[in-house]
C-alpha cells in the first residue's frame, strides 16, 4: 500500500526515529511510540472491561435467562478467542493504526475494507455511547447524591434513564480531555485503571464465592418467566456478546507500541482470554452469593444488589468505587480504539474532513480532532436515552452488532485467502523469531471464527418485540438495530458515490498493497 504525504506533514517524533515498521506500508510515523507489552494489554483489557460491561449487562442477561444464561459465557468465549487467534495472525503482519480497515482492505480490496472501517468506527461511537452510561448501574448505588435526575435510579426508568445521560455526558468530557493531552498521559491513566480493575476483580470474585448462597448446579435452571432453553441462551448471551468484543485494541494501538508484532498478537489473546477466566467467575459468584433469584432485584438492580447485599454496603460500595474507575477507563480505552480508527481510515483520505481528522499533534503524539468527534458523537447518542428507558438496549446492542459483522467482514476474506492457499506464515518478528500463526489449525480456527460471528450478527440484530420494545408501542426501538445498521450502510455508500464523482484533489486514491 502506498499513500502521498501531505506537504506539511510534521517530522517522525524523537520517541521513533529509526523506526521504520511502518516504512514498508507507506506510512511515516507520527503517533509516538511509547507503549510498552502492558500497556498494549490494558488497551484490549479495558475495552473489554469486565467489571463495565458484566455489571451493566447481567441483570439484562439474568432477566431473560435465568441462571443458566451463565453457559452462554464459555460459548461466546470459545468463539470469540477464534476470532482473537485470526487477528493475533493478521496483528503480526501488519502493525498498523486502523486494523480493522487496515486488515481488511488487505485481505479484500478498498471498497471492502472501508465499508469494514466504516462500520467499525461508527460501531466504536456507539459502544462509548453505551459505555458511559453504565455509570448508572454503580454511581447511585454509592451515593444517592449521584442520582441528579429525578429519584428513580432504575436505568429502565424514566428518571434512571435520564441522569445515565447526564452521568455519561460528563465522563465524555473528561476522557475527550485526556485524548487530547498526551500519549503517555493516556496510557499511564489505563494502566493504573488496569490494574485496580483486576485486583477488583479477584477481591469481587473471592468475596463472592465465599459468600455462597447455593450450588452450581443452579445454572442449568432457566428461572422463571423464560421462553425456553434455547430461547434462554440466545437472549442470555447478549451479556457475554458484549462483553467480549475490544480485544483487537492491541491491534489498533500497533503504531504506538515497542516490537509490535511480536508484542500484539500476544496481547490480543492474552488481553481477551484473562477478561474471559474473569468475567466468568464474576458472573457464577453473583449466581451464587445473591440472597434471592426470585425477588425479581437480580433481574433490575444486577450485581450491584448483590454487592451491597451480600457483603454490607462499606465492602458493597468500596468495590462499587472500583467498578466506577473501571467504566471510565473503559471509556477511555473505546475512545482511543474510535480515534485511531478515524485516524488511520483519514490519513489515506477516505474521510469527509480527511486533512484535519489525519493530523497529529507532534507535541502529544495524538490526533486531537478524531477525539473531538468521537466524543460529540457519543454524547450526541446519549441523548436518545431521554426519549425512553429503552434507547439503552437498543444503543448497548446495536454497538455490538456492529462489530460482530465488522469482525466477520475481516475473518470472512482471510478465510478465503486461507482456502487459496495465499495466506503464509513467512516473515519474523523484531526479535527474529517466527510470525505468530496459527499453522494446520488455520482454517478451521477461521472457519469457527466466522460462523460464529454471523450467527451472534443475526441473533443480536432479530428485532425481538419481548427485548426491544417489551411496552410496546416503539417500534423503532424494536428495529434500531437494523435500521441503524441500514442508515450506516446508506451512508457509506452515498459517500462512496460521491467521491467517485468528486477526486480528492490533494492526493490520489490509496490502494491497499498485494497481500504477501
Amino acid at each position: 500500500m502506498t499513500t502521498t504525504a501531505p506537504s506539511d506533514v510534521r517530522p517522525d517524533p524523537p520517541e521513533s526515529s529509526g523506526d521504520r515498521s511502518l516504512a514498508e506500508f507507506g506510512y511515516r510515523q507520527e503517533l509516538h511510540r511509547s507503549l510498552g507489552r502492558y500497556a498494549s494489554f490494558a488497551a484490549g483489557f479495558s475495552f473489554i472491561s469486565v467489571l463495565t460491561t458484566v455489571f451493566q449487562f447481567f441483570a439484562f442477561g439474568y432477566a431473560f435467562g435465568g441462571p443458566v444464561f451463565f453457559w452462554t459465557w464459555p460459548a461466546v468465549l470459545v468463539g470469540q478467542l477464534a476470532v482473537a487467534a485470526c487477528f493475533a495472525e493478521l496483528a503480526a503482519r501488519y502493525p498498523i493504526s486502523g486494523a480493522i480497515y487496515q486488515w481488511s482492505s488487505r485481505l479484500s480490496n478498498l471498497s471492502f475494507g472501508w465499508f469494514a472501517g466504516w462500520i467499525m468506527v461508527i460501531g466504536q461511537i456507539v459502544v462509548v455511547a453505551a459505555a458511559a452510561l453504565a455509570l448508572q448501574m454503580v454511581l447511585p448505588a454509592i451515593w444517592s447524591g449521584f442520582q441528579l435526575v429525578g429519584s428513580d435510579p432504575a436505568p429502565t426508568s424514566p428518571d434512571g434513564a435520564a441522569n445515565a445521560a447526564v452521568l455519561g455526558v460528563l465522563l465524555l468530557v473528561l476522557t475527550t480531555l485526556v485524548n487530547v493531552i498526551d500519549n503517555r498521559v493516556m496510557s499511564m491513566i489505563n494502566r493504573i485503571g488496569v490494574t485496580a480493575e483486576i485486583i477488583g476483580a479477584v477481591l469481587i470474585i473471592v468475596l463472592l464465592l465465599t459468600h455462597s448462597e447455593r450450588s452450581p448446579g443452579i445454572t442449568f435452571h432457566t428461572g422463571q418467566g423464560s421462553t425456553g432453553l434455547f430461547g434462554a441462551l440466545m437472549v442470555g448471551s447478549f451479556m457475554a456478546a458484549y462483553v467480549m468484543i475490544g480485544f483487537d485494541s492491541a491491534g489498533e494501538m500497533s503504531e504506538e507500541t515497542h516490537n509490535p508484532r511480536r508484542t500484539a498478537p500476544r496481547t490480543i489473546l492474552t488481553a481477551l482470554g484473562a477478561a474471559g477466566l474473569l468475567g466468568g467467575l464474576i458472573v457464577l459468584g453473583g449466581l451464587l452469593a445473591a440472597p434471592s433469584l426470585t425477588d425479581g432485584r437480580l433481574g433490575v438492580d444486577g450485581l450491584s444488589y448483590v454487592l451491597t447485599s451480600s457483603l454490607g454496603d462499606g465492602v458493597g460500595r468500596a468495590l462499587l468505587a472500583d467498578v466506577v474507575v473501571a467504566i471510565a477507563v473503559a471509556t477511555l480505552a473505546i475512545q482511543t480504539a474510535a480515534c485511531r480508527m478515524l485516524f488511520s481510515m483519514a490519513r489515506d483520505h477516505q474521510l469527509p474532513f480527511s486533512r484535519r481528522l489525519g493530523e497529529v499533534n507532534p507535541r502529544t503524539g495524538m490526533p486531537s480532532a478524531p477525539a473531538l468527534v468521537v466524543g460529540v458523537l457519543a454524547a450526541a447518542l446519549l441523548l436518545l436515552n431521554f426519549a425512553s428507558p429503552d434507547a439503552f438496549l437498543a444503543i448497548g446492542t446495536t454497538c455490538i452488532v456492529m462489530l460482530y459483522l465488522a469482525y466477520a467482514m475481516v475473518t470472512g476474506p482471510l478465510l478465503v485467502r486461507r482456502l487459496r492457499g495465499q495466506f503464509t506464515a513467512d516473515g519474523t518478528d523484531e526479535s527474529g523469531a517466527p510470525l505468530f500463526s496459527l499453522g494446520r489449525w488455520g482454517v478451521p480456527v477461521n472457519a469457527i471464527a466466522l460462523v460464529y460471528g454471523l450467527f451472534m450478527t443475526v441473533n443480536l440484530a432479530w428485532p425481538r418485540a419481548a427485548v426491544y420494545d417489551p411496552a410496546g408501542g416503539h417500534w423503532y426501538f424494536q428495529w434500531f438495530t437494523v435500521l441503524f445498521l441500514g442508515l450506516t450502510l446508506v451512508a457509506g455508500a452515498a459517500y462512496r458515490a460521491y467521491r467517485a464523482r468528486t477526486p480528492v484533489a490533494e492526493t490520489p486514491e490509496v490502494v491497499p498493497a498485494s497481500y504477501a
